[in-house]
């Protein structure tokens, strides 16, 4: 069932978190839609300007739309992740995306605001959500990527004239996390003390941590056990601070990095410890079945477990209202 993330988000504010995932495969969404609905959990389901590149836009509209007729109590909505204006009007136009977000934060303030509000205007036309970003990122994701010196932290004195000016439903703000799998290597963690500032000013609007895996140093070992040669020594966003994110208005946690980790472990594991095979197969029902055990594991972790039929009442009586 398709729900908008503002109807996500008004029912999680303050309580629970959205898992956010971004998403490449079949073998990712049949996960993802699984859990979901085994845990009766809300998500989003996120795909980036690589994964429309890799997959195709109609492919990857395709999937999602198919998984949901094999999982349809899951309750979900579709997000493009870090477009830009061409990225965002193509999914607005496409009348298959709920919220888009225009990635205009490396741009000075003003620009970032017209270019937000570039985009806000064409999405309000089609009832589509836009998430904006405010403040620098650090790391290395797809096509993203910002030397630590380069980014910076979300200035609170800024959100309250950026969210009034823009019209954006939602805003990403750098807090301390960071793309890709090398977070927290000097150990800052998040900057509670900006986050809270933020939500001062901005009490109630939906906030959004980008960067939000965990970065298990056990999958990192396992990996590099079996050929890996990922770096050790950086970490990712602790079960502590993504729960305390939550009382501070973070509603939507992207997820991504994590995903890809338990990729390439499986894959490692399972064709080291098999030579003799070659079918993807046998692997990708492997790699099905983690996926679904972390993002049930996740959906705990996020307190969503169980949310999803507070929103499918509130989604009904809204039906029963109307006639």
């Amino acid at each position: 069932m398709i729900v908008s993330p503002r109807v996500f988000f008004d029912d999680c504010y303050g309580v629970y978190g959205i898992a956010a995932v971004n998403v490449f495969t079949m073998e990712q969404l049949l996960g993802l839609f699984r859990a979901g609905e085994k845990a009766n959990a809300p998500f989003m389901v996120q795909l980036t300007p690589v994964a429309r590149d890799y997959a195709h836009p109609v492919m990857l509209s395709s999937m999602i739309a198919a998984a949901s007729k094999c999982y349809p109590r899951a309750l979900y909505s579709v997000h493009l992740d870090h477009g830009n204006e061409a990225h965002a009007f193509d999914a607005i136009d496409s009348k298959e995306y709920q919220s888009v977000m225009i990635d205009a934060s490396h741009d000075d303030f003003e620009t970032n605001v017209f270019r937000t509000k570039t985009v806000v205007s064409r999405a309000q036309e089609h009832d589509v959500m836009v998430e904006a970003e405010l403040g620098v990122l650090a790391g290395v994701e797809d096509d993203i990527s910002i030397a630590e010196e380069d980014s910076s932290y979300t200035k609170p004195s800024e959100v309250a004239k950026f969210v009034e000016e823009t019209g954006c439903d939602s805003l990403a703000v750098a807090v301390g996390t960071s793309h890709g799998a090398y977070k927290f290597s000097g150990g800052q963690g998040i900057q509670f003390h900006i986050l809270e500032e933020i939500q001062k000013r901005l009490n109630g609007f939906p906030i959004v941590l980008h960067g939000g895996s965990a970065v298990n140093v056990k999958e990192i070992e396992r990996i590099n056990q079996y050929g890996g040669q990922l770096a050790k020594g950086a970490s990712g966003v602790s079960t502590d601070e993504l729960v305390k994110s939550i009382k501070y208005g973070v509603c939507k946690i992207n997820i991504a990095t994590d995903t890809r980790l338990l990729w390439a472990r499986t894959h490692r594991e399972f064709f080291e410890n098999k030579p003799e095979l070659f079918d993807p197969i046998i692997p990708g029902r492997h790699y099905m079945e983690e996926y679904e055990s972390f993002m049930l594991n996740k959906f705990d972790l996020l307190r969503a477990t169980g949310k999803g039929e507070r929103i499918r009442n509130r989604e009904n009586n809204k039906i029963v209202l109307k006639k």
